[in-house]
């Protein structure tokens, strides 16, 4: 680190503070990962759980890491961030609602959302779509808002780059009938996360149950001897490949079959039309006065472009601080935390498909 740039980070943090002091800040959902410092991070207890099996919860307000997060139902959620995966480490361990988390099966962590609720993400960068649900807490690192399993990062296509740039959308209809199920109010949806038909419900009194499977018998097979005088043909050679027909294994199997054969066990992926790859930005804040969103542009212009966009929300005009667009999210990560620790401890990464291609 040059001597110059530890003095413009000293400048940066003392103007930062007075800048903010004075202002009033938009409050966006924060970024958040599932693993903090490098240690699993367990979601808020509930002292109402029942057995092992999952149930309706939205909780209470929580802390993670001095961060405050607000749960709650918000069936006008949408939001566009960065998408991360977990498995492993917390694979058969059970979620922030009472499941069991599968790495292999589709499902998600968000950090304010009620569980379960369904959602659909979209990778911004390939046009992938798919419905999760949602059954745990997190991520809570600061810069991502989502963190999905790796069978549901698999599908999105992003699970050897780690992230994606992705718009994640409540499904209010179907949470809400799916909320109403869990909470003994309504029917069982017909619909679910995965976009698969579950399983009837048990057949009512005085309804005929549903009708038995015709037995399957055994077939048994052996080789038989050719007609006389009929010529046999000789075996192909080993110049053609067998696929045998299951589940995909391996992530170019996945990616395969999810897009060429539709539907993949229960899983339902759609490919959607995006705009060119969306531009990736660090928002250091909102104020309300003009001249305290200048100041911070001086005081961030040396790491990158810097753009002030005035937002009319209210009756009261709020100036938008934005660095970027930046190349990608590793680059993203490193420059959100400099400006974080420089004093601009609300920053966060906003992706924006709205200027894709401009």
């Amino acid at each position: 680190m040059t001597g110059a740039w530890k003095i413009g980070r000293l400048a940066l943090a003392g103007a930062a503070a007075l800048a903010l002091a004075g202002c009033a800040e938009v409050q966006f959902l924060s970024q958040a990962a599932k693993v903090v410092d490098g240690s699993p991070v367990q979601g808020p207890a509930d002292p109402d759980a029942a057995g092992d099996g999952d149930y309706y919860k939205i909780g209470n307000a929580y802390q993670v890491k001095g961060v405050w997060y607000y749960p709650r139902e918000d069936f006008d959620y949408v939001e566009e961030g960065v998408a991360s995966w977990y498995g492993p480490n917390f694979h058969g361990k059970p979620t922030a609602n009472g499941a069991v988390f599968d790495q292999w099966k589709v499902s998600a962590a968000h950090r304010t959302l009620p569980m379960p609720s369904i959602v659909r993400v979209t990778n911004l960068e390939n046009g992938r779509s798919l419905k999760v649900k949602v059954n745990d807490r997190g991520p809570f690192a600061r810069n991502r808002i989502i963190d999905l399993s790796r069978r549901a990062a698999q599908l999105l296509g992003f699970e050897q780059q780690g992230t994606a740039l992705v718009r994640v959308e409540l499904l209010a209809e179907e949470s809400r009938r799916l909320a109403a199920y869990m909470k003994g109010e309504g029917p069982r949806p017909t619909i679910v996360a995965l976009g698969q038909d579950v399983r009837p419900a048990a057949p009512s009194a005085g309804e005929a149950p549903p009708p038995t499977a015709a037995p399957a018998p055994d077939v048994d097979s052996e080789e038989l001897a050719p007609p006389p005088g009929v010529e046999v043909a000789s075996a192909p050679g080993g110049g053609f490949e067998v696929e045998m027909r299951g589940r995909p294994t391996t992530p170019e199997q996945v990616e395969r079959a999810a897009i060429e054969d539709g539907p993949v066990g229960e899983e339902s992926l759609t490919i959607v039309p995006v705009a060119p790859r969306p531009d990736i930005f660090i928002q250091a804040g909102a104020f309300a006065q003009h001249v305290n969103a200048v100041q911070a542009q001086a005081l961030l212009r040396s790491l990158g472009p810097v753009q002030i966009e005035q937002i009319n929300r209210s009756a009261t005009p709020l100036f938008r601080v934005r660095l970027g667009p930046i190349r990608d999210v590793e680059r993203a990560d490193m420059l959100l935390a400099s400006i974080q620790d420089a004093g601009f401890g609300d920053a966060h990464i906003v992706v924006d498909p709205r200027r894709a291609g401009q």
